[in-house]
């Protein structure tokens, strides 16, 4: 087992990665202070991993949500279901809530514990790759609107992160591809050296080869957390771990939510970040099919859905990173060196749109 911390000062917290760890009933309980828990899980994890998890926790007043699976069920309404039996279990203040699932469970799970009696604790049990390496960590929760992707949430930490890599197994290859996205995104914006080396391991990766997926994971989290440690809400340079999601989240919008996949959405976007950084930036077009091929490597598309630009754009100016009006996006100035920047014209924004549809 590696483990790393997110330095927040008494807020930071253990990010545990390795093989096995469900079955480690001392490490899964190291995040629970009181007698109370809500497991969160879905209806494709519930079955293979649930049982696991609620035998390490035993002799606790545990509670189970099982929540529907997939994007679309990212909501107030669903969410809802957790307010349901926490309050019909009596759950007090020192309950601890346990997401364990992916991005949309982690996220769910967090907002809850956020609100449910102004806060109580969680931890983070992620089982997608992309949830390991990206949405477990760093304390981001919310749910979905008809109108934006995760424009309801706040800003809540969960106490532990235990990343079992073993649960990877049983991960779709879809699924899996997916989180590469993120994977990937850390060398991009902050990690040139990482970018390289994800070049030359992604058969290994895309194998699932357990050494090569640990150094992976430990990686992408290690810069994670240096940038939420820096900027826990967004306020400045956290806003590079953005890169390819404005229009990501644009192309999730526009597909009513699941059609594409938030790891494939983000894939598109980095495409389209990046031959935008090309055109205001002069970042050399090479970069672009380079970042192309690592993609097509890791199965993620480079052709992005036909939405009209106007429709990008009337959805990106619902993205958090709009201030006083003025969108900024996260583009690059060379591999490893991302900025925020409001200077790219909106017919700079249109062209790339249009150069990376099919």
């Amino acid at each position: 087992m590696r483990t790393l911390e997110l330095d927040l000062g008494a807020r930071s917290y253990p990010i545990h990665i390795g093989a096995g760890l469900l079955a480690d009933a001392e490490l899964l309980r190291s995040g629970i202070c009181g007698r109370q828990v809500c497991v969160v899980t879905n209806e494709t994890i519930a079955p293979v991993y649930l049982d696991q998890v609620l035998a390490a926790l035993e002799g606790l007043a545990v509670s189970t949500v099982v929540l529907p699976d997939g994007e679309q069920h990212k909501n107030l309404t669903v969410l809802n279901q957790i307010f349901d039996t926490l309050l019909g279990d009596r759950h007090d203040r020192g309950t601890c809530l346990l997401a364990l699932g992916g991005g949309v469970v982690g996220d769910m799970t967090g907002f809850a514990a956020a609100c449910y009696q102004r806060g109580v604790d969680f931890m983070q049990v992620p089982t997608t790759l992309l949830a390991q390496v990206d949405s477990s960590v760093g304390g981001k929760t919310g749910v979905n609107h008809a109108l934006g992707k995760n424009m309801i949430g706040a800003f809540h930490q969960p106490n532990t992160v235990v990343i079992d890599v073993d649960v990877l197994a049983s991960l779709p290859a879809r699924e899996y591809s997916a989180g590469m996205a993120e994977v990937i995104k850390y060398g991009l914006i902050n990690d040139a050296p990482f970018y390289s080396w994800l070049e030359e391991n992604t058969g290994a990766l895309m194998a699932r080869q357990q050494d090569v997926l640990v150094e992976a994971i430990y990686r992408s989290c290690a810069n994670k957390a240096a940038v939420v440690a820096d900027d826990e809400r967004e306020s400045g340079r956290r806003a590079i771990l953005n890169f390819g999601h404005t229009f990501g989240h644009a192309i999730e919008t526009a597909t009513d939510y699941g059609t594409w996949l938030h790891g494939e959405a983000v894939a598109m976007g980095m495409v389209i970040a990046m031959d935008l950084s090309c055109r205001a930036f002069g970042l050399p077009v090479a970069e672009l099919d380079r970042l192309k091929a690592l993609l097509a490597r890791a199965g993620l598309p480079a052709v992005a859905p036909r939405i009209p630009p106007e429709r990008y754009q009337e959805l990106m100016s619902l993205d958090k990173k709009v201030q006083n009006g003025q969108l900024r996006l996260v583009l690059l100035k060379s591999i490893g060196g991302a900025v925020v920047t409001a200077d790219a014209a909106l017919s700079q924004v249109s062209e790339s749109i249009l150069a990376c549809t099919g």
